[in-house]
């Protein structure tokens, strides 16, 4: 299997070196920016290419790691030359490989979405990262059990899901991830009024986010819930819900709270959660 990349950015020198350290065969890379290219042929020990026919002429299997919104237009450039037999693949979390391929079947080529599921931010130290990390992959043809091998081969845990299910994956991905960073950021901002500098309160707020993640991850949300919500506290969180100085933040934090008393009711199935429930929607109204 001889794998190209159609673009040069932080996902394509990331997966190529992991390929690469991985016994596997890159051909090398090609992207409108010359420069990028040679830069990860360089850094993966392959080539640089100066035409996409030169590429897919060389390449078994070909990763077109660009923006999500030019995945298709590049595919429509390839698929005007002779693509039969070629495999297709894209990283997109959101897109679904029928998406990004249109009609590739009528091609007589194939297309797949292989989504590593780890924040790749360095160019050049992420592939590093790489073994252990979960990849997701779906797709239009019959090698996603080969993909599947080739993946845990280099350290990977592969997981298939289907193109329908691709929205819902990708949502609970930005949730665990992307969100987290606005309910920290409002954290931050409540202590601020505390007098907190951004630095000390990440600093004292670390602890007890490390604390929580690492029972979260290990026992599940229900078991490692704690806090006025799961206690049923409703002073308290009245209390937190009537320090927010607009309504943006009572919205988020009425919103989260709901989903911990469903939680709550889980963990604790004696217990009474109806004044949580009606303090929640008084504030809704």
């Amino acid at each position: 299997m001889k794998i190209g990349f159609i673009g040069a950015g932080k996902a394509g020198f990331s997966l190529g070196r992991f390929f690469v350290e991985g016994g596997i065969h890159v051909t090398g890379y090609y992207s409108r920016h010359e420069e990028s290219a040679r830069e990860a042929a360089f850094f993966t020990r392959t080539r640089a290419y100066d035409t996409l026919g030169a590429i897919l002429r060389d390449s078994d299997a070909l990763f077109l790691t660009v923006p999500d919104g030019a995945i298709s237009p590049v595919f429509q450039e390839l698929e005007s030359m002779d693509i039969s037999q070629k495999q297709f693949c894209h990283c997109s979390g959101a897109m679904t490989a029928k998406e990004a391929f249109l009609d590739i079947d009528r091609k007589g080529a194939y297309g797949y979405s292989i989504h590593p599921l780890f924040p790749i931010s360095s160019k050049k130290k992420s592939y590093q990262e790489l073994q252990g990390a979960f990849f997701c992959i779906e797709g239009i043809g019959p090698h996603l059990p080969e993909w599947k091998e080739r993946l845990q081969s280099l350290g990977a845990k592969v997981q298939m899901i289907s193109g329908e299910t691709k929205i819902q994956y990708h949502a609970a991905c930005a949730i665990a991830s992307n969100l987290v960073c606005a309910l920290a950021d409002e954290s931050l901002e409540l202590l601020a009024q505390c007098g907190f500098s951004q630095e000390l309160a990440l600093q004292a707020l670390a602890p007890l986010m490390r604390s929580n993640l690492e029972h979260l991850l290990a026992e599940g949300p229900k078991n490692a819930l704690t806090g006025p919500v799961e206690r049923c506290d409703t002073e308290t969180v009245r209390k937190h819900l009537e320090c927010f100085p607009d309504n943006e933040g009572k919205e988020m934090y009425r919103a989260v709270s709901r989903k911990l008393t469903g939680l709550a009711e889980q963990k604790n199935p004696n217990r009474d959660y109806g004044a949580m429930k009606k303090l929640l929607e008084e504030m809704e109204a």
